[in-house]
């Protein structure tokens, strides 16, 4: 045999091992040959890499006080955020904050925009399905608000009337199912708080937490039913399978509730927004 085809045939053997090494990655670790975007997970946002990136992405509200908004000087401020700033302290990075509405809290995670979520977000069964819900650290149901001068103290009293709520909340996802209701049905807290003020609805329903801090400050409104369909929890959400950071965030959540973290921040955060009506145990997970 000549060296030009001894050449050749060790080419050639080569480059077959070369295609049946990629046969086998591809086959045993299937996570490796797809992206994020091609629905296979990725590992970009695991405790390991928030770490190596030295920053963690946070989903959170800019305009539900006392939750999460931006202050007159610009700071973004409120419940979830210092629970927010903890968490990234307690990693060893730096916070970076994006701002979402009730709509996109899930698109967000799905498309690797933010790394977790805390938005004030309500567990339920139809989202556990998309995004992974860490230990819960508040407890909520929904509440309706109405005018002091018309109140709405029963669901009878709103059929053939239009409802205000907020997309995506677990508001919108009771008041759908139930008969006679006009459902007006907007994007932002901001948007559907100016829609109740400007009276395009008889009452308006979101989670009780807040309305109480709302009508706080208008006073002219008033939460005449106080709980409404099923107790529901608020947790942290990670992405659909990490569960490095999943982990890591369970972890947390229960450290931050035996130190006493949450009473602290309910504290300082919500108590000025609540007063006497609301008391910690009302809202806070034991």
């Amino acid at each position: 045999m000549s060296g030009r085809k001894i050449f050749n045939t060790i080419i050639g053997i080569i480059a077959a091992i070369t295609v049946l090494a990629s046969m086998y990655v591809g086959l045993t670790k299937p996570y490796l040959a797809r992206s994020a975007g091609g629905g296979g997970w990725n590992n970009d946002n695991s405790v390991t890499q928030i770490k190596a990136r030295g920053y963690i992405r946070i989903g959170v509200y800019g305009d539900l006080p006392p939750y999460g908004w931006v202050n007159s000087k610009g700071k973004r401020v409120g419940f979830d955020l210092r629970l927010a700033r903890k968490l990234a302290k307690n990693l060893g990075v730096k916070p970076r904050f994006t701002q979402l509405t009730g709509n996109n809290r899930v698109d967000a995670l799905n498309s690797n925009k933010v790394d977790l979520v805390l938005a004030n977000f309500t567990e339920t069964p139809e989202r556990a399905k998309v995004v992974d819900f860490a230990h819960p650290y508040m407890k909520v149901s929904t509440g309706v608000v109405s005018p002091k001068k018309a109140p709405i103290t029963s669901e009878k009293q709103l059929r053939g009337k239009n409802l205000i709520l907020l997309k995506g909340s677990t508001a919108e996802n009771y008041f759908a199912n139930r008969p006679g209701i006009k459902l007006l049905r907007f994007d932002s807290e901001t948007q559907q708080f100016n829609a109740m003020k400007n009276k395009r609805g008889a009452a308006l329903a979101d989670d009780n937490s807040y309305l109480y801090a709302w009508i706080r400050k208008n006073p002219q409104y008033v939460v005449g039913i106080r709980s409404i369909g099923p107790h529901q929890f608020i947790a942290p959400a990670v992405k659909k399978g990490n569960k490095s950071l999943l982990k890591w965030t369970n972890q947390q959540i229960d450290q931050l509730t035996k130190t006493g973290f949450f009473h602290e921040d309910y504290r300082i955060e919500l108590k000025p927004y609540f007063g006497k009506r609301i008391i910690p145990s009302d809202i806070l997970i034991k």
